[in-house]
């Protein structure tokens, strides 16, 4: 059970058309538990939607790079919540495998699964991860494929995801129940 409980239905007026921005239009799904739990705080979560909707659907990245970083940020991060959402809603849109979707819990930059561009993408997540700064040797081989405006959105996307996960990891948020399980839960 969540340490902090996400809201339930039924919603008052304004939860509820705060929770429908939050939800792509015509999901006939519940909305999120992670929005009805940050609709505890209404104003950080209007605040957070920008950002968070923003990244997601008005990034430059390309859409399967930016969900490779998203899995990865999350499994290393052990945000299984988030790592769920994300493999059930937006990788069999983007082209992420399921071998690549188990590399980004199990494997390293260096599994076969990943391409050049997307093994420099690992590293990039793993240092950040570990280290808070990518090395010059990590930042070359993504500057090989992104130019800055790109690089600076990575960075700022697995910030925002590692800021999603710690937000689910800290309140023990649990899983959707159709979610990817993620992989050893």
């Amino acid at each position: 059970m969540a340490r902090i409980a996400p809201l339930a239905p039924p919603y008052e007026a304004d939860v509820e058309q705060a929770l429908r921005k939050w939800m792509p239009p015509g999901v006939a799904r519940e909305p999120l538990a992670l929005f009805r739990l940050l609709q505890r705080h209404p104003e950080l979560a209007s605040r957070m939607r920008v950002l968070g909707a923003g990244l997601l659907a008005h990034g430059e990245l390309p859409a399967l790079d930016r969900e490779i970083v998203i899995a990865r940020v999350t499994a290393r991060s052990g945000c299984g919540y988030e790592w769920g959402v994300h493999a059930a809603v937006f990788a069999p849109v983007v082209g992420l495998t399921p071998e690549q979707l188990e590399a980004t819990v199990s494997g390293d930059s260096g599994h076969p699964v990943w391409s050049e561009r997307h093994s420099s993408l690992i590293r990039a997540v793993d240092e950040l991860h570990d280290t808070a700064t990518v090395s010059g040797e990590t930042w070359a081989a993504l500057a090989e494929h992104f130019p800055a405006p790109l690089l600076l959105e990575l960075l700022v996307l697995a910030g925002w995801y590692r800021t999603i996960a710690n937000v689910a990891n800290a309140v023990a948020l649990e899983e959707e129940p159709w979610a990817v399980p993620y992989p050893g839960s």
